[in-house]
């Protein structure tokens, strides 16, 4: 991991990756898009609108496993002081409050021809808005005068913000198996899909794709992240230069 501390090493690798992460990443959302689309029947008792799932269950996902990155990156910051951890947590924040609030979108389009309204206060819904809201807060804590001091790297505050929101990633899991819940139970598990082969597939091609598209919009804002901190870098050097000779 320390191999890929150095900036330079790692634009090395990820200025090429970007650019596949992003077309291969299309391609695929695209090809699930149109089999969801046109390919398979609509479900038998959900009808048209359950092909939504498409979108739906990869922006959950993305939502989720882009806070457990995010925790993860936390922990490195705050164990072995990573270089690249911090700017890795403030690349992915953005993104992943943003799949999360289409998560939240699509639920509620999802919502309202299935149970007959946008919005209900269950278990898997209001832990779902929470994550939204701690998103909001990372960015806003990470974004602090303190983060920005130590260009790019996070405060000890905000390292240990996105360990502690880490806690609801389990209840968002678990939370309808847990409580009486409108949202339906786990589709997707260990032991299999309670979702008709005819209807899955096309959600590996989104599940796939969204998440290869996560990952090039990722490695967009860590390198433009680390243009930002060279950028400043050299203007304090020049402030001193400049300092020095008065």
């Amino acid at each position: 991991m320390h191999a890929y501390a150095n900036p330079t090493r790692f634009l090395a690798i990820a200025k090429p990756l970007t650019p596949w992460l992003l077309g291969v990443g299309l391609l695929f959302v695209l090809a699930g898009a149109w089999a969801g689309l046109t390919q398979v029947p609509g479900d038998y008792k959900q009808g048209e609108t359950a092909r939504i799932l498409y979108v739906h269950v990869p922006a959950a996902w993305l939502g989720m496993g882009g806070w457990t990155s995010l925790a993860l990156a936390g922990l490195v910051q705050l164990v072995w002081r990573h270089p690249l951890s911090g700017i890795a947590a403030r690349a992915i924040a953005v993104p992943g409050m943003l799949f999360t609030a289409l998560c939240l979108a699509t639920g509620s389009i999802w919502g309202k021809p299935t149970w007959g309204t946008w919005w209900e206060w269950d278990g898997r819904m209001t832990s779902m808005l929470v994550l939204l809201f701690l998103y909001a807060g990372f960015i806003a804590l990470s974004n602090g005068e303190d983060g920005q001091r130590q260009a790019g790297s996070l405060s000890r505050g905000a390292a240990i913000y996105a360990l502690v929101g880490a806690i609801n990633i389990p209840i968002i899991n678990r939370s309808v198996v847990w409580w009486n819940s409108l949202h339906q139970g786990p589709s997707i598990t260990l032991r299999g899909s309670s979702i008709d082969n005819a209807l899955l597939w096309p959600l590996g091609l989104t599940l796939l794709g969204f998440s290869l598209l996560f990952g090039a919009i990722v490695l967009m804002r860590m390198r433009r992240i680390i243009a930002d901190n060279r950028v400043a870098a050299r203007l304090r050097r020049l402030a001193d230069d400049e300092g020095a000779m008065a």
